[in-house]
């Protein structure tokens, strides 16, 4: 199992690299008001890691949820 979590890590790691050395042209982006001009490779991880934080912070808000309901399920009692 451990071989297989280092082959996947290393196919992620390549693609990632080949997408960043496909990607490096500039390219204009503008948000809300600013305008900058900036790597497409760097955009593209700007991107993935909003998308990231947003997937996580969602995850610990239902996590939290999902504890409260059962605590309330259970009358209070954790065993």
């Amino acid at each position: 199992m451990k071989k297989f979590k280092i082959i996947v890590i290393a196919i992620v790691l390549l693609l990632s690299l080949i997408v960043i050395l496909q990607n490096m042209q500039p390219v204009k982006t503008k948000f809300i008001f600013w305008m900058f001009t900036l790597p497409g490779a760097f955009l593209l991880f700007l991107t993935f890691m909003f998308g990231f934080i947003a997937g996580l912070l969602m995850a610990i808000r239902f996590e939290s949820r999902s504890e409260k309901k059962r605590e309330v399920i259970s009358g209070g009692n954790k065993t």
